[in-house]
């Protein structure tokens, strides 16, 4: 199961007319890349849960075929959770050992080597964690003895020259046995690491706990997509991505930025570490840097989600500064 009912607030506005999993990156789906993940482990069968924005993670996915996987989609009415998620696809999930990802991964984590843990330790549930040496703010997992025994809170800042131990942290990738629908409640919101997975630990079931290594990108915020962008663009020797139909006048600098499709930059414009999203065109001469850019028309008359990054008009286009 690929998790996609998510609305991606903190990506807003790029998902203003589209969910998280649905954009693109680098030209191809952020979805597809979970997709063709779980197909190199011969992962066929796979359903997907949606929410906002539905048809645009259709649109994305189709059938699957284009990405190796055969796709079920089941829909969510209101928002469940990760586990409540599960409870409304269990009728494709129950029966077998089965995987859940999150939607908004890029990643080559070693998933039979993960299975292989999950089999060995005759686990009710197996997390893939990784180190969080970088104190990053994502929520630490305590293990011991092989076995998860607590969800914890954030990690504190990272002290300069500090010697002290990577907390562990979950990347969203788990493999389960159907009796974990003994601990979720039917028909309602919940969450897996809140929820469930302290219930079946309190209830002396076994939560493994295998510590990955390899690339985990998790595209959560406009600076993150943008970050892990770039980063995949230099692993290519590149440092723009272009979609389709660009124009782009020879007298205009574009550098460390990904334009979507049909973007125009006039001449004399600068654009520097910038999304600019479907239609957007930069006028000439202006300069835009550390900026999401989409069409102002997009979002006119939409009230800014919660976690959403504060923007503003520009001409034509709403512009959003990254470092806030």
């Amino acid at each position: 199961m690929i998790l996609a009912a998510g609305y991606g607030e903190r990506l807003w506005p790029l998902t203003s007319d589209r969910t998280k999993p649905a954009l693109p990156v680098l030209g191809k789906p952020l979805v597809g890349y979970v997709a063709e993940y779980l197909a190199r482990y011969g992962i066929n069968d796979v359903v997907v849960n949606l929410h906002h924005e539905p048809e645009s993670v259709r649109s994305a996915l189709g059938d699957g075929s284009q990405f190796g996987v055969r796709l079920q989609y089941v829909h969510e009415p209101v928002i469940l959770g990760t586990s409540g998620a599960m409870d409304n696809a269990r009728h494709f999930l129950e029966g077998d050992t089965f995987i859940v990802v999150n939607g908004k991964l890029i990643t080559d984590l070693d998933l039979k080597a993960a299975l292989e843990t999950h089999r060995k330790a005759k686990a009710l549930a197996t997390l893939v964690l990784l180190s969080n040496p970088k104190h990053e703010r994502f929520s630490i997992v305590e293990t011991r003895d092989g076995l998860v025994s607590n969800f914890g809170g954030m990690p504190g800042p990272l002290a300069p020259d500090s010697q002290a131990d990577s907390p562990l942290m979950f990347t969203g990738i788990q493999i389960l046995e159907s009796r974990i629908f003994d601990y979720i409640p039917r028909g309602v919101f919940s969450h897996s690491t809140t929820e469930v997975y302290p219930r079946a630990i309190a209830n002396g079931e076994r939560i493994a706990a295998h510590v990955a290594a390899g690339m985990w990108y998790e595209l959560s915020t406009l600076k993150r997509y943008l970050d892990i962008s770039l980063a995949l663009l230099r692993r290519q020797g590149r440092d723009v991505y272009t979609g389709r139909n660009p124009s782009i006048d020879e007298q205009a600098e574009v550098h460390d930025s990904v334009l979507w499709d049909n973007v125009t930059v006039e001449k004399g414009a600068s654009v520097r570490r910038a999304i600019l999203g479907d239609g957007v065109r930069v006028p000439a001469g202006e300069r835009l840097e550390d900026v999401a850019v989409v069409r102002g028309e997009l979002i006119s008359g939409m009230t800014p989600p919660a976690k959403a990054l504060k923007g503003y008009v520009a001409g034509l286009n709403f512009v959003v500064p990254l470092s806030q």
